[in-house]
């Protein structure tokens, strides 16, 4: 079966993390028994090493509700379970978002975040961190009707005043919107229990590092600024459900154009639309073709709606296809299609996450292996420097011995002298540093956050609002065009003291890396789109929903907006160890050689008895230092080896 083989490919994956992350710590062990580990490398290795055990592959479901999102989960990943594992009837099942992923730091639970956390300026994220703020209920794993009873919480609805949902923001005037479901008459509405839920549960697919997210329904994204901003943006597959007998609705259609069509070719490759029901249109009263070619023709009207090619179009019966699996129907799973869904899931999505991994992966070990190659090389320049002199004193006389120590002394004091301008650099270094992270520092963006929130909460008016985000969003891009500016300044600083050094000591020609803050202006852009693609439909709510919503939202941007300032501040910090790290080595390890080459020729003057001894050493040394890269190489070549294999081949276990 199809699900067989989306396990096997999901198992394969993260044997092939493993095996990753094996050979990246028997590089890291290689290392360290070659006295080539410092700090430095072994932060490199972990940080590599916690990115592979972390990894995580997110897949969105996203639909309108009664489309069958939480049977269509069920049926792909946790038929073997035997039932549902997800509560799915007619009518609203998922009333919130819902993680399912597996943490082995935690028992299994359910963990269930309160509505009533909205009525605070924090977001989801924000609250991740504080367990004390969400229900914890344990899951049975012995009692399947337990485990039930725990995971049907996701479909909680409260009673509560009309007014009170507009606080929320789950509620409109009339209170016939969004999340609010209305009961005439009384001046009450219907609205979710929880905010946000997540299932902790150990099932292998769970365990191999795959998240679900089940969304509770179209107008959620609109309320739920964590959806928006966060949570779909960062999942690598988003799985868009409509209904076979209805085709693409009005809604469906703009929660499509503003919230899943994607901005790049990649964004629109990751999204995989669902007809699912199309055993409503299985009809006895119709030849079998008839109802293929209706299946067909449904298919061909909504990729043209959407804008997708006919491939990324699957017409499936998630309920037919979780039944068969259930009881072994093999006619009936070909019938509901699910079969060919999964096959585009695991050949599709899979080894495309795997490509992205494997790559960036390759190019960090391609990093680290080549400063140390750099540390590699200059001690064997060094060494085929002094062997050239040693050579060279072969049959000559005491004098030329003493002219040999006397230059050796000069180029000493030399360097000494220029390590003066080196103190003044790392100063002036130094003070650039503090430059650059005083610009995209966290106190600067509070403060922006807190001149913006307090100019939202006085403005009444459109006109106000948009005027106090733009003011936002354009001290954010001041913050990142001065680091741009910063950086640049320092970069060619950095570069002119390379060359410079190079020259004057004879040391390896290095032009270190520039820093770019083009990644972290295009979230920021994604994040003002988002934002102002929201403000006309919040504005058009009533007052007091509009102010609540309209704050979470600011909220949430703000957030995302500090996780871009956290990552920038961690890529610059990694970047200007890339920036000095190289220099200081190569000062270390040229201070280093200047007084070995003086010790030798000290020795040899003493006795020149030693020259052939001391020739000898430095030639084994040579020897050695050659080996070193060799084996460096290969331990490099060995983790390619593994990240480029395809899927299944035995040579990527072999490499392990």
């Amino acid at each position: 079966m199809q699900t067989r083989e989306l396990a096997a490919r999901f198992e394969a994956y993260g044997d092939w993390r493993r095996r990753l992350s094996s050979r990246v710590s028997m590089l890291h062990r290689w290392l360290e028994e070659q006295d080539l580990a410092d700090a430095q490398v072994d932060q490199k290795v972990q940080g590599l090493l916690a990115r592979l055990h972390e990894d995580r592959l997110v897949v969105a479901f996203v639909a309108e509700f009664s489309r069958g999102k939480s049977e269509l989960i069920n049926a792909i990943f946790f038929a073997d379970f035997g039932q549902r594992l997800l509560p799915s009837s007619a009518g609203r099942t998922t009333m919130c978002p819902t993680e399912l992923l597996h943490d082995a730091s935690r028992p299994p639970s359910i963990r269930l975040l309160p509505i009533e956390t909205r009525l605070k300026d924090a977001t989801v994220g924000e609250y991740r961190n504080y367990p004390d703020e969400w229900l914890t209920l344990p899951l049975d794993l012995a009692s399947a009707e337990r485990m039930a009873d725990a995971l049907a919480r996701v479909s909680q609805v409260k009673r509560v005043p009309l007014a009170l949902a507009r606080r929320y923001g789950l509620a409109d005037e009339s209170g016939d919107v969004l999340e609010a479901l209305s009961e005439p008459g009384d001046g009450s509405v219907d609205i979710p229990a929880w905010r946000h839920a997540i299932i902790n549960f150990p099932h292998p697919l769970l365990q191999q590092g795959l998240v679900i997210l089940d969304t509770p329904g179209l107008n959620a994204i609109g309320t739920e600024p964590e959806l928006t901003l966060s949570l779909l943006p960062q999942a690598h597959a988003v799985l868009f459900i409509l209904a076979a007998d209805a085709g693409v609705s009005r809604t469906d259609l703009e929660v499509w154009k503003r919230h899943l069509a994607g901005e790049d070719e990649a964004a629109r490759d990751s999204r995989v639309v669902i007809l699912n029901k199309i055993d409503g249109l299985w009809d006895e009263l119709r030849r079998s073709d008839e109802i293929e070619r209706e299946i067909e023709r449904q298919c061909r009207m909504t990729a043209a709606m959407l804008g997708v090619p006919d491939a990324q179009v699957f017409p499936v019966s998630a309920q037919k296809g979780l039944l068969a699996k259930v009881q072994g129907d093999d006619a009936l799973l070909a019938r509901s299609r699910l079969p060919q869904l999964e096959a585009a899931l695991s050949g599709r999505l899979i080894p495309a996450k795997r490509r992205i991994v494997g790559t960036a992966l390759q190019a960090d070990v391609r990093s680290l292996a080549d400063g140390v190659l750099a540390l590699l090389q200059a001690r064997a320049a060094g060494i085929d420097e002094q062997l050239a002199e040693m050579r060279a004193l072969r049959g000559k006389n005491q004098d030329v011995v003493e002219h040999m120590l006397e230059r050796a002394r000069e180029e000493k004091a030399l360097f000494e002298r220029g390590m003066s301008r080196y103190t003044a650099l790392r100063n002036v270094f130094t003070a650039q540093t503090s430059a650059l992270f005083g610009h995209i520092g966290l106190e600067a963006l509070r403060a922006n956050a807190a001149r913006t929130r307090k100019a939202i909460e006085a403005s009444p008016f459109t006109r106000g609002v948009r005027q106090a985000m733009n003011e936002f969003f354009a001290a954010i891009r001041k913050d990142f065009a001065d680091a741009s500016r910063q950086a640049t300044e320092t970069h060619d600083m950095m570069r002119a003291m390379y060359a410079r050094f190079a020259q004057e000591h004879a040391l390896a020609p290095f032009v270190p890396p520039p820093f770019s803050v083009l990644k972290y202006g295009k979230e920021i852009d994604r994040l003002e789109r988002a934002y102002n693609e929201h403000f006309n439909t919040l504005w058009n709510m009533v007052s007091k929903a509009k102010f609540a919503l309209m704050r979470r939202f600011f909220e949430t941007v703000a957030s995302r907006a500090k996780h871009v300032y956290d990552v920038a501040n961690r890529d610059a910090d990694a970047w200007l160890r890339a920036l000095m790290g190289p220099l200081e080595t190569q000062v270390r390890e040229h201070h280093l050689q200047l007084k070995r080459r003086l010790e030798s020729i000290k020795r040899i003057h003493r006795a020149s008895d030693e020259l052939e001894e001391r020739i000898a050493e430095l030639e084994a040394a040579r020897e050695a230092l050659d080996r070193q890269i060799g084996s460096l190489e290969r331990e490099v070549e060995a983790i390619a080896q593994i990240a480029e294999a395809p899927d299944g081949m035995p040579e990527a276990a072999n490499a392990a």
